[in-house]
C-alpha cells in the first residue's frame, strides 16, 4: 500500500514521534484517569438528602474524602499537562545536569503519587463501604467510578515510575563521557610508549654511572694517538 508523501511526513515528524512514546502515552492517560476522578465527585459527589437541602459528600457524607479525590485528581492532572510541556522540551536540554535532576523528579513524583492513590483508594473504599443505601438518590455511580479509577491510576503511576527509573538509569552520564561531552581533556589509563618517546631514560645524577664517566677527565676519556718511535740511522 502506498502512502502519500504527505502522510508519511506527518508520521515522522517530531509531534508524532513525541506521542508515540510510551512516558507520553502514561502521562496522557494518568492525566484522563485523574480528570475523571475529580470532574466525577465534582459534579454528582455531593448530594441532598430526602429531608434536608443541604449538599452533602456521596462518600458516607464526609466532605473531607469528596475534598480529598476531587484536590488530588485537580492536581494529579495539572502535574500530568506540566510533565507533558517539560517533556516536549525535554530533547532542546543540553545540560546533563539538569537533564539529571528533572528525571529524578520525575520519579519521585511518581512515587509520591503512587502512594497518594494507593492511600486515597483504600479511605475511599471504606467510606463508601460504610454509606448507608439509598440515603442520596443520586451520586452513586459517581462514586463508584471515582473509586475504579483511582485504583486505575495507582497501576499507570507505578508503570510511570517506572520509566523514569528506567530514563535515569539509561541517561546516567559516565565520567569520562562526560569530560568528553564537555570539552574536557580525554582521560587514558594504559597507553603503550610511542617509538619517539624515549624508554627508560637514564636520569643523571651523583649516584649514577653515566655522570661517574662524564665527570671523568679528558685525558682519560679522549683516545691517543699512536707515537712515531725515530730510529737512529748507523
Amino acid at each position: 500500500m502506498h502512502i502519500p508523501e504527505s502522510l508519511q511526513d506527518l508520521a515522522d515528524s517530531e509531534a508524532v514521534q513525541f506521542l508515540k512514546r510510551p512516558k507520553t502515552i502514561t502521562r496522557i492517560i494518568a492525566g484522563v484517569f485523574s480528570l475523571i476522578v475529580f470532574s466525577s465527585l465534582l459534579t454528582d459527589g455531593y448530594q441532598n438528602k430526602t429531608e434536608s437541602s443541604k449538599l452533602h459528600c456521596v462518600l458516607n457524607s464526609n466532605n473531607v474524602a469528596c475534598s480529598f479525590a476531587v484536590g488530588a485528581g485537580l492536581l494529579a492532572f495539572l502535574s500530568c499537562l506540566t510533565f507533558l510541556a517539560l517533556d516536549a522540551h525535554e530533547s532542546h536540554i543540553g545540560n546533563t545536569r539538569f537533564k539529571t535532576a528533572f528525571q529524578l523528579l520525575d520519579f519521585i513524583l511518581a512515587v509520591l503519587w503512587t502512594g497518594i492513590w494507593f492511600v486515597g483508594f483504600c479511605f475511599l473504599a471504606n467510606q463508601w463501604q460504610h454509606s448507608p443505601p439509598k440515603v442520596f438518590l443520586l451520586g452513586s455511580s459517581s462514586a463508584k467510578a471515582a473509586i475504579a479509577f483511582v485504583f486505575f491510576s495507582i497501576l499507570i503511576w507505578m508503570f510511570q515510575a517506572y520509566l523514569a527509573l528506567q530514563d535515569l538509569r539509561n541517561d546516567t552520564p559516565v565520567p569520562y563521557k562526560r569530560s568528553l561531552d564537555e570539552g574536557g581533556m580525554v582521560l587514558t589509563t594504559l597507553s603503550l610508549p610511542s617509538a619517539a618517546s624515549p624508554v627508560n631514560t637514564p636520569t643523571t645524577g651523583p649516584n649514577n654511572l653515566s655522570y661517574a664517566s662524564s665527570a671523568l677527565s679528558p685525558s682519560l676519556t679522549t683516545p691517543k694517538a699512536p707515537r712515531l718511535a725515530m730510529m737512529p740511522d748507523n
